[in-house]
C-alpha cells in the first residue's frame, strides 16, 4: 500500500495540488494524500481537497489551548492512519506533542534557501523581500524535517533558483514556486519509498511510478538520509 499523507495548509494549496496531481491521480504511486488539515475554514487547500474526496478538516488554533489543539490533530492523524505529515503553507507552530509523535515522519517547504531567511515571521513575501534586500544572488525551496523550532530542522532537500537583476518579491515568488511543486513531490516519493524499504520488502509498482512520473526521484532516494529518529 502507499504512505499515506496528511498535508497541513493555510492557503490555498498550491504545493497541496502538486502533490495531488503526482499521487491521488495516478495508478501505483508510492505515497497519496490522504488527510488535510487547516487553521482555516476559508483555505482554498480545503476544497483542492475535497474536489478528489480526500478527507478535509478545519482545525480550529487562535484562542485554543495547545493541548485541544494538539488532542484534535493527533486524533485525526490517528484515525486516518497517517504514515508522513507534509506542510505547505502552514502558518502556524505545530503542537509539540505532535511533533513528537511524529519525529522524523514531518516535513515542511520553506520558500529559502535556509538556514537563511527563515524564522518566526518569515513566510511568504517578506521571505523573497528578505531576499532581494539581502543582495542574495540565489535562492530557491528547502525541505527539512519539522521540529519545536520554526525552520531548524534538518534539511533533506534544496533546489537553488537564481535571483534575477530585475526581479521583484512578487516575479522570484513566482519563479521559487514552480520549484516548490516540482521538489516537493519528489522529497515526499522518496521518503515514502525510503520508509517502504526500511519496513517491508519494496514495492514493484512504486518504482515502475518514479521512473515514469518522477524519475528524479529515483537518484533523490539514495540521496536522501533518513530522520535519525526514524
Amino acid at each position: 500500500m502507499s504512505v499515506r499523507v496528511a498535508v497541513l495548509a493555510s492557503g490555498g494549496g498550491s504545493n497541496l495540488q502538486a502533490m495531488l496531481d503526482a499521487f491521488n491521480t495516478v495508478a501505483d504511486a508510492p505515497a497519496r494524500i490522504a488527510l488535510v488539515i487547516s487553521d482555516r475554514d476559508s483555505a482554498g487547500a480545503l476544497e483542492r481537497a475535497r474536489a478528489l474526496d480526500v478527507p478535509a478538516f478545519v482545525v480550529p488554533v487562535s484562542g485554543r489551548p495547545e493541548a485541544e489543539v494538539a488532542a484534535d490533530t493527533l486524533e485525526l492523524l490517528e484515525r486516518h492512519a497517517i504514515g508522513l505529515v507534509a506542510l505547505a503553507g502552514y502558518l502556524r507552530l505545530v503542537p509539540a506533542a505532535v511533533i513528537r509523535a511524529y519525529a522524523g515522519r514531518m516535513v515542511n517547504i520553506h520558500p529559502a534557501l535556509l538556514p537563511a531567511f527563515g524564522g518566526k515571521g518569515m513566510y511568504g513575501s517578506r521571505v523573497h523581500r528578505a531576499v532581494l534586500a539581502s543582495g542574495a544572488r540565489v535562492t530557491g525551496p528547502s525541505v527539512h524535517y519539522v521540529t519545536e523550532n520554526y525552520d531548524e530542522g534538518r534539511i533533506i532537500a534544496q533546489w537553488p533558483v537564481p535571483v534575477l537583476t530585475d526581479d521583484t518579491a512578487e516575479t522570484l515568488a513566482a519563479r521559487v514556486l514552480l520549484v516548490e511543486h516540482r521538489l516537493y513531490p519528489l522529497v515526499i516519493a522518496a521518503l515514502a519509498l525510503g520508509r517502504t524499504e526500511r519496513e517491508a520488502e519494496p514495492r514493484a509498482a512504486s518504482f515502475h511510478w518514479l521512473e515514469h512520473a518522477a524519475p528524479d526521484a529515483a537518484e533523490m532516494i539514495h540521496l536522501i538520509q533518513p530522520s535519525p529518529l526514524d
